[in-house]
């Protein structure tokens, strides 16, 4: 593991250009590659190269290609995932799903940042914060979870928001910012 490998995972400013990890990010669209080429008839073969890519796959996954992430080992799914087709996982800190979540077409999960401060942009170092969503959520259709949030179990969040604050669990989120719509009995 380089040291910009940990400061990545530690959320510290990294390197992004830092040999091993191009050489992960091309490792993880390699797997992603060959993962997106097989055929619904080739269930075992995705399920293997799931638990290559991701750092842990729970029972029964379902992912319909394409599929799309920068490095895979930060990626955990629970028993029972499923994500519809052409979801992105920018996983520069980790991404964990609980048991039983639902993603919908389009659903995109970021852990990078870049600063604010366009001089400190310009160094091309960037920043993460990981992202986790609890058991038995339902993410709608191009959604997109931003980084350092938090899912609470059972939320449900709308097709289209962006999430840019936690939600408490038990409850529906929709908009652009991601705002409370109505808690779930």
């Amino acid at each position: 593991m380089s040291n910009e490998t940990e400061r990545m995972l530690a959320g510290e400013p990294y390197d992004p250009s830092d040999p091993a990890l191009v050489a992960d990010r091309s490792r993880a669209r390699d797997l992603a590659r060959r993962y997106n080429a097989t055929t619904p008839a080739e269930r075992g073969r995705r399920e293997r190269l799931l638990r290559e890519l991701f750092d842990a796959v729970g029972e029964g996954p379902t992912v319909q290609p394409p599929l799309r992430c920068d490095y895979g080992y930060n990626v955990a799914v629970g028993d029972d995932f499923f994500a519809n087709y052409g979801c992105v996982f920018l996983d520069t800190n980790p991404i964990s799903f609980g048991d039983r979540c639902l993603l919908g077409p389009g659903v995109h999960v970021y852990t990078p940042t870049h600063p604010i401060d366009p001089e400190e942009r310009a160094t091309g170092r960037e920043r993460a914060a990981p992202v986790t969503v609890g058991d038995d959520v339902w993410i709608g259709g191009r959604a997109v979870l931003n980084p350092g949030v938090t899912v609470g179990d059972g939320a449900v969040i709308a097709s289209g928001a962006v999430v840019t604050e936690d939600v408490p669990a038990r409850t529906v989120v929709g908009g652009n910012p991601a705002r409370p719509i109505r808690e779930i009995e």
